[in-house]
């Protein structure tokens, strides 16, 4: 992963960025770094449930039924 050396930082841009982190409850380096990827990707990227919309749109789903399963899972047997 790259890293980033920002020199001569303000001091109350600092102070404001600590301040932000600590009520995000993360590191300071943590609240930069979403800030940046906020700053810089974009903020439209499909999500994984709306690419699988996309996926079927369009389709015949008039008689198609889903339901979930709610029985509890057995834990793994390693014997």
């Amino acid at each position: 992963m790259a890293q980033i050396v920002v020199r001569q930082i303000p001091e109350e841009v600092h102070r404001a960025l600590k301040a932000r982190a600590a009520a995000h409850g993360r590191s300071a380096e943590a609240e930069l770094r979403e800030i940046i990827a906020r700053a810089v990707l974009p903020q439209s990227r499909p999500r994984a449930g709306d690419l699988m919309r996309s996926i079927w749109s369009g389709a015949e789903t008039d008689d198609l039924s889903v339901e979930r399963d709610r029985t509890p899972p057995e834990p793994a047997g390693f014997e």
